[in-house]
Formats: structure tokens, C-alpha cells, sequence
């Protein structure tokens, strides 16, 4: 595909869509019933249909009877966390290895002309920005997504929490599996902004934005801390009455759909002339300057406080604006 069809490369190699990037039209006032319609598969395919079929998968061929999960055994506990690290080694890995390493489009829709294999930083274990985001990944990362798995499935074999059933609850529980993208939206933003406050960007935060060209092993390089903040958005079902299968869709919703917006490309291609959208320049642009596009614009929440940056020459000048009566709230302070 050509890509300078879609957009425009600078001398840098860097490459942005002539189209700025937009938000849902699932919560605009006044309503856009066209809007909504034409962009609504979007809203399932790929990816979250993808991850509500991944947590079927999990509860068919994974989990073990319940009567099983009512104890912390290490046997199922530990086939768990190997399946967890297996499916997530071949779903980032497939992505890593076309585009990254085979490099098999080459740099066409890649945002940041740079190759992070090719970019050496002390700021990375080894000075490898691929190795740091591995080893953080499945170091911590992966730990902290079976024990926060393993803790809500326990909570619910042993009645801890209410079990609704879908044979008699099916539209309660059909509404919350539509919500789920939406509950991942608000809790992500929340999170997000309090992690962007100094001392927390600091000691936890600035760990994720070490990767500001990001690539697919960024996607869940964080501090333990904000992978547990991050990952813990499962929870939410034990508060919520639920049902242990949504509670795991949540997390592989979080969990597996970390890497749209980490996988640097605007699109991936599949043939010469068809391509999915990676939906990821919005969260790039927020690597690229930091303090923007706190969420990923299913829910508008960075329109409503501010600190959209659509990647336009507008929203530069916005972002720039932001900047400077920044800059002269600090300056006036004694």
C-alpha cells in the first residue's frame, strides 16, 4: 500500500495520517445517530470481539472446574500463568515479529521513523528497549496478571462475591459485556491522570514513558505499581455484580488490548490493498508529548477537560497554549 496516500512522512521518516484523529460519537451532544451507526462494528471487531472469544477459550479449555478454584493450588495456579505467558508471547510476538523484526511493510503508516532495536538508552535494562519492556512484561507483568486472574476466580468459587448466571440474568449480563470497553475507558483515564501527577510520574509512570518511540513489548512495560493499577480494572467486577467470565474479559480486554496503542503503526497490512486500522495514533501521540490524550477517545474525556491533541496544527497550538499558562501559573507562584 502507499502509504503518502493516507498521510505525509517528514525529512525524519516520521509518518502522521492527514486526517486528525477524531473521537467515538458514542457520547456527543447533540447526537450523531449516522456517526454512531457507521462507526459501531468498530466498536467490536477486531479486537474486542477478539477478547471476549479469548475469555471464553480460557473458561472452556484453561480453568479448572470450580470445586478446584476454591483452593490456591499450585498446580492450576501455575498452568495458569505458563498459559497466560504463552498466549501473550505469540500475540505481541506476531505483531513484533512482522512489523518489527521481518520488518514486512517496511516503515509504511509507522509513526516514528526510528527503529527502537536500532536506538541504544541508559534508560532501559542493557540499554535495550526491547529487552527492558520483556523482561518487565513477564517479569512483573505477568505475575501480577495471574494473582489479580487467580484472586477473582477464587473470590467467586467460594462465594465471596455474588455469581450471576446467564441463564438468569442474559440481558443484565449481555449490557455489562458491552460495557466492559467502557468501564476499561474511564478506569484507564482515572488511573492515568493520577499517575501523571508528579511524584507518582516520577517513581511509577516514567517507567512506561521510557519507551517514547513505542513498540508492541511496550505495551505492558510498566512499574509493578501501574500494573497492578492498570491490570486491577477486573476488580471492578467484584464491586459490580457479575459474573467471573466478564471479570476475565475485563482483564484480557486490558491485558491483551495493550497493544493497539502501543504497536506504532497506523495501519497493519494484511494484503497489497487491504489493511486494519490500529486505532493507535492517539495514545502514540500521548508518548510523543506526554501530557495529552490521557485516554484512548472511546469515552470524549480529554475533550471535556482540555487535553485533546487530534495530532493537527490546531491541536499543537492548543497543546501549546496549555503549555505556556503552565508555565505562568509556576512562574507566579511564590
Amino acid at each position: 500500500m502507499d502509504d503518502l496516500k493516507y498521510g505525509t512522512r517528514n525529512k525524519r521518516g516520521d509518518w502522521a495520517p492527514n486526517e486528525p484523529a477524531g473521537t467515538a460519537p458514542l457520547f456527543t451532544f447533540p447526537p450523531r445517530p449516522l456517526a454512531l451507526l457507521k462507526w459501531l462494528p468498530h466498536y467490536f471487531l477486531p479486537y474486542n470481539v477478539l477478547f471476549a472469544l479469548s475469555a471464553v477459550a480460557w473458561w472452556r479449555f484453561v480453568l479448572p472446574d470450580v470445586e478446584v478454584m476454591k483452593t490456591m493450588g499450585w498446580g492450576w495456579i501455575l498452568r495458569l500463568f505458563l498459559v497466560n505467558c504463552a498466549a501473550l508471547l505469540v500475540f505481541f510476538g506476531v505483531f513484533e515479529l512482522r512489523l518489527y523484526i521481518l520488518r514486512s511493510q517496511g516503515n509504511r503508516f509507522k509513526y516514528n521513523g526510528k527503529w527502537p532495536s536500532e536506538q541504544k538508552s541508559k534508560a532501559f535494562f542493557f540499554e535495550s528497549q526491547n529487552v527492558d519492556n520483556m523482561l518487565r512484561t513477564f517479569g512483573t507483568g505477568m505475575p501480577i496478571w495471574t494473582a489479580i486472574e487467580v484472586t477473582i476466580l477464587y473470590l467467586y468459587a467460594n462465594g465471596y462475591v455474588p455469581w450471576l448466571t446467564f441463564a438468569e440474568h442474559p440481558v443484565y449480563l449481555f449490557c455489562l459485556a458491552l460495557a466492559v470497553p467502557i468501564i476499561h475507558e474511564t478506569h484507564f483515564f482515572l488511573l492515568h491522570r493520577l499517575i501523571h501527577w508528579g511524584p507518582l510520574y516520577r517513581w511509577v509512570h516514567s517507567v512506561h514513558h521510557n519507551s517514547v518511540n513505542p513498540s508492541p513489548w511496550s505495551s505492558l512495560s510498566m512499574h509493578p505499581v501501574e500494573q497492578f493499577g492498570y491490570l486491577g480494572v477486573a476488580f471492578w467486577h467484584l464491586i459490580i455484580p457479575s459474573n467471573p467470565l466478564l471479570a476475565l474479559y475485563q482483564l484480557h480486554h486490558a491485558g491483551f488490548g495493550a497493544i493497539p496503542g502501543h504497536v506504532g503503526f497506523d495501519k497493519v497490512e494484511l494484503t497489497e490493498d487491504t489493511s486494519v486500522d490500529s486505532h493507535a495514533y492517539i495514545h502514540y501521540l500521548h508518548h510523543k508529548y506526554f501530557e495529552v490524550n490521557y485516554g484512548d477517545g472511546l469515552i470524549p474525556f480529554d475533550r471535556w477537560f482540555g487535553t485533546f491533541h487530534d495530532g493537527s496544527k490546531d491541536g499543537e497550538a492548543r497543546m501549546q497554549a496549555r503549555y505556556e499558562k503552565k508555565k505562568a501559573r509556576a512562574n507566579a507562584a511564590p
